[in-house]
């Protein structure tokens, strides 16, 4: 539920035909049976009510988000995680969301807008800059129109979007600019709490796997089983490494940074984390204390944890958390 809507509870049951049966390790979240579907009901039209995984929810929670704090979620689309960040950092703090699509961002603000965040308080935007603002890194015109066709990113020209300094704000800075700033200016600098929660094979996602049905199990065979795609694993490690590697970068010190899939394969979790760790002496992984209440598993690497169908009664998903030391 929304926060501020828990007196619709019984509306909710209402319009939804069935009973919402409380999940007690997470607050505000409820599980419906699989097949009732909210995407047309009135209540989820008008923002009272999110539809979102308890596991991805999780993800958020382990961030343990403060008052105040500057937050930088590196894989936001399609936006519920996005929604929950701002919804638990109100109108402290700073919130900034990353993709590299726009058509993906278009979704996250959409989103935003349908449960009224990130609004100022009498609801006018007129004036306030800040609300909604998209970051261009500087990039020339001939490498924009390039790039506009594939709504993506330029290769040619990789920008990335970096914390600077004391102040909440995103600047857009090419590689070699990075390395341009002083270190100690840069240092007091930085997102308190990175969420990057990578877009994976989506293989632990009932949900995803549950489109087969419709879409024809050949179609499984070919995009998740087929020996070239999970050749391809190699690939998909060096692109959540760098991911990684960037959030952490834009982390302050003393901050946390959460990694999340949604995928079941070693591959895709612990291997890349043992990869990270190795090439960045000052990331720690750190406990995640509000897990010891929650129905999941540890991964293969202590400190780590793991949500799955049988254990859980969710999506499968992988968790784990990192501290900046220095």
């Amino acid at each position: 539920l929304k926060p501020g809507s828990e007196t619709l509870l019984a509306d909710v049951e209402a319009e939804l035909g069935c009973k919402l049966e409380n999940v007690n390790w997470l607050p505000g979240f409820f599980a419906i049976a699989s097949q009732i579907q909210i995407a047309r009901s009135k209540v989820y039209c008008e923002g009272k009510i999110y539809g979102i995984d308890a596991a991805s929810g999780a993800a958020v929670t382990a961030l343990n988000v403060l008052p105040g704090d500057h937050i930088l979620d590196l894989c936001a689309a399609p936006g519920a995680k996005l929604c929950m960040l701002a919804e638990l950092l109100g109108s402290s703090g700073s919130l900034t969301g990353v993709d590299i699509a726009k058509s993906r961002l278009a979704a996250c603000r959409t989103m935003l807008q349908k449960y009224a965040l990130g609004e100022s308080e009498n609801g006018d935007y007129r004036g306030k800059k800040d609300v909604y603002q998209e970051w261009s890194s500087r990039v020339p015109w001939s490498e924009r129109r390039k790039s506009k066709h594939t709504n993506r990113i330029s290769k040619a020209n990789t920008c990335e979007l970096i914390f600077y300094g004391k102040h909440s704000g995103v600047i857009g800075l090419r590689k070699e600019q990075l390395f341009q700033t002083g270190k100690e200016e840069a240092n007091d600098g930085g997102y308190d709490k990175v969420l990057v929660d990578a877009e994976c094979t989506h293989d632990g996602s009932v949900k995803h796997i549950l489109k087969f049905e419709d879409w024809g199990w050949d179609t499984l065979q070919r995009r998740l089983l087929d020996a070239d795609r999970i050749g391809s694993l190699t690939q998909l490690q060096a692109k959540y490494l760098q991911l990684l590697t960037n959030g952490f970068r834009l982390l302050k010190v003393g901050g946390s940074l959460v990694y999340s899939t949604c995928s079941l394969t070693v591959a895709q979790n612990e291997d890349v984390v043992e990869q990270f760790l190795s090439n960045n002496p000052s990331a720690e992984l750190q406990d995640i204390r509000a897990a010891k209440g929650w129905p999941c598993r540890s991964g293969r690497i202590p400190r780590t944890i793991r949500f799955d169908p049988c254990t859980s009664r969710t999506s499968g998903l992988f968790i784990a958390k990192v501290v900046k030391l220095f």
